[in-house]
């Protein structure tokens, strides 16, 4: 191996700091998928055990391999193994026996319905940490109520700070759903570094409703505190942030929070000096009360301009806004493109996928990693992983090779 690959092939090692860490996923659609995603990120070695109909987020398009699932499940591999009989039982409690993580997120009593609860699976392998993510808290009342990202918005509060009540349309993505599965990323990290200790594997549980409340401190220690009841423009107000329409149709977010030099050098740039002076907005709490009527009147002020004049305007005088994008817009971005936040992979069956890099860096750098994994793709390749010792015909028994020995079959990276 010449140096230069030794260096990146090194480099690549130090990067994946969760090497070494098998995680078994028995999970569908976002909140287990994501939590094991975030795992994968870091280089733990994911293996994600589908039933033979496979995740149904898989089916959100065509064929089997859809946006939706493309984007929870890179750097995973996939295997299929149906675990309602008695082989597909015995195959996953075999996985377990060399697992570190398993996560799921099933209705509460599934698990355990299917002889495959914490209980058993801890006898299998007292190392073993088991996350299991579910909508409600699971000895609670409501633990068998059905429960998708909307319940955990809606109970959480969250959706009321979104939501204009004199006319309730839901948009935006998926939160509450993503929030528990990086909540159960969270707590399956705690307890693989409290293991180092212990020895021993544990419980973490994660209900999407709690995860989402935790996700907003401020707003129930300004209710807890001050009995403010937050609504969907309470945030906006404090942090005195913006959105307008410019005169080309283009759209400009701006934010001047707390402090006193961005409103006096954004109301300078504006052209707009006497708002200085302006009693209604003179001082942050006045600015904060009329916040409404301050929003109109800009409004009208933004219409004059195109964003771009706006934008030459705002930078020279160092007002912190954006343009505010669209998705393709994010695609072109110069900080985007300068970052590298995609990596380009190609799948042997369906061709070149484009993939979001983990957010995180580790001294500077973080490897490409591989393509999210066809229905069943990697099942043999497992198998034979996780298949158990064999006699010499010395009856010497050899350790059964562990994945880290495995030689992982990876996308050719480009670009």
């Amino acid at each position: 191996m010449r140096r230069s690959d030794r260096a990146r092939a090194l480099g690549r090692a130090r990067d994946r700091v969760l090497n070494g860490v098998t995680v078994l996923e028995l999970g569908s659609f976002i909140t287990a998928p994501y939590a094991s995603l975030l795992l994968a990120d870091l280089g733990a070695n994911v293996i994600k055990v589908e039933p033979p109909t496979g995740d149904p987020f898989r089916s959100f398009g065509t064929g089997k391999y859809s946006p939706n699932f493309v984007g929870y499940n890179r750097n995973k591999r996939s295997i299929v193994v149906d675990i309602k009989d008695a082989a597909g039982r015995k195959t996953l409690l075999d996985l377990v026996k060399s697992a570190d993580v398993l996560i799921e997120n099933f209705r509460p009593g599934v698990m355990e319905r299917s002889k495959l609860g914490f209980a058993t699976l801890r006898k299998v392998n007292p190392r073993l940490i088991y996350c299991s993510i579910s909508g409600f808290n699971r000895g609670g009342a409501n633990s068998q109520r059905p429960a998708f990202d909307m319940i955990g918005q809606s109970l959480s509060g969250m959706l009321g700070l979104f939501l204009d009540p004199e006319n309730p349309v839901v948009r935006g993505p998926t939160i509450s759903d993503q929030l528990a599965g990086f909540y159960a990323c969270y707590g399956v990290l705690g307890a693989l570094f409290a293991r180092q200790t212990t020895g021993t594997g544990r419980r973490v549980d994660v209900n999407m409703i709690e995860a989402t409340m935790s996700f907003m401190p401020d707003v129930f220690a300004s209710f807890t505190r001050d009995k403010v009841v937050m609504d969907s423009r309470t945030r906006a107000a404090y942090s005195q942030a913006y959105a307008f329409v410019c005169r080309d149709g283009r759209m400009i977010g701006l934010q001047l929070s707390s402090l006193e030099k961005f409103w006096i050098a954004f109301s300078t740039a504006i052209d707009r000096n006497e708002l200085q002076n302006d009693p209604r907005f003179s001082s942050r709490m006045q600015r904060i009360k009329n916040s409404e009527t301050l929003n109109a009147l800009l409004a009208d002020v933004f219409r004059t301009r195109p964003r771009a004049e706006w934008m030459r305007l705002l930078e020279r005088a160092d007002v912190p806004h954006a343009p505010v994008h669209r998705i393709d817009d994010v695609m072109t971005d110069p900080e985007v493109i300068t970052n590298k936040s995609f990596y380009h992979v190609r799948h042997p069956e369906m061709g070149d996928v484009r993939c979001l890099h983990r957010p995180v860096l580790y001294d500077g750098r973080r490897a490409p990693g591989r393509y999210p994994p066809t229905l069943g793709e990697h099942t043999e390749e497992i198998l034979s992983e996780f298949a158990p010792p064999k006699k010499s015909a010395r009856t010497r028994v050899r350790s059964p090779r562990s994945p880290r020995q495995v030689k992982r079959r990876t996308g050719r990276v480009r670009g």
